[in-house]
């Protein structure tokens, strides 16, 4: 099956969701990303800073006037320098540090950087993130450092999950949200959450960002 394909596959999917999809292109082959930008996919992910600010140079002018790049990865503080105005947002903000570390790199690039909060909702020692309880008590913090704009909340589920995990990760992340909201005043309208294996019962979910990689680019 052609990308072109397994693009429309999975849209037919959507229904009346208001899911926007992030093609994540860690595997993917330059021709592969044109041919999804050609499907009417706009946006892109990359999980490493450097592997994504190389296939941005590798892309034909046309695409990238139209495309834009979500950095979904763990981001190390020390490479929030390279990642900070290069990307229209950046999913993984996994920590207080971080956050800060964003503000400070924004200011002085003198922009504003649109972020999501990133959250283990389940114990997992392979992922970063809040966990719910240390995010209530940050929030106000984060959202109160300048020039960086939290437009809401990612989580990634545990490998090999069960589904009644999944949805519990999910659901629980759309719940951690509307609190949030509610206590912040912020609308918070994202939530990312999704992935090639688990896709489906993210939108289900409430889902209004889709990572999805294997799902679109293996052929």
């Amino acid at each position: 099956m052609s990308v072109t394909k397994n693009i429309a596959r999975i849209r037919e999917s959507f229904g009346s969701h208001p899911v926007r999809l992030i093609a994540v292109t860690k595997n993917a082959r330059p021709k592969q990303i044109e041919e999804a930008f050609n499907s009417g996919v706009t946006e892109f992910g990359e999980s490493r800073v450097q592997d994504a600010l190389q296939k941005m140079d590798s892309m034909p002018p046309w695409l990238m006037e139209k495309a834009s790049w979500h950095f979904i990865g763990h981001l190390q503080t020390n490479k929030a320098k390279q990642a900070v105005g290069k990307f229209s947002l950046i999913h993984s903000v996994d920590s207080l540090r971080l956050a800060e570390e964003i503000s400070r790199v924004a200011q002085i690039k003198q922009i504003h950087q649109p972020i999501l909060l990133q959250v283990k909702m389940v114990p997992d020692e392979n992922k970063s993130g809040f966990t719910p309880e240390e995010l209530k008590s940050q929030i106000q913090e984060i959202i109160n450092l300048p020039s960086i704009e939290c437009k809401g909340l990612m989580t990634i589920t545990p490998q090999n999950a069960s589904g009644e995990i999944r949805q519990k990760c999910f659901t629980g992340l759309k719940q951690l949200r509307d609190e949030l909201s509610k206590a912040t005043g912020l609308p918070l309208p994202e939530l990312s959450m999704g992935m090639s294996d688990d896709w489906r019962e993210a939108l289900s979910s409430g889902s209004t960002m889709l990572r999805v990689g294997t799902a679109i680019f293996h052929v």
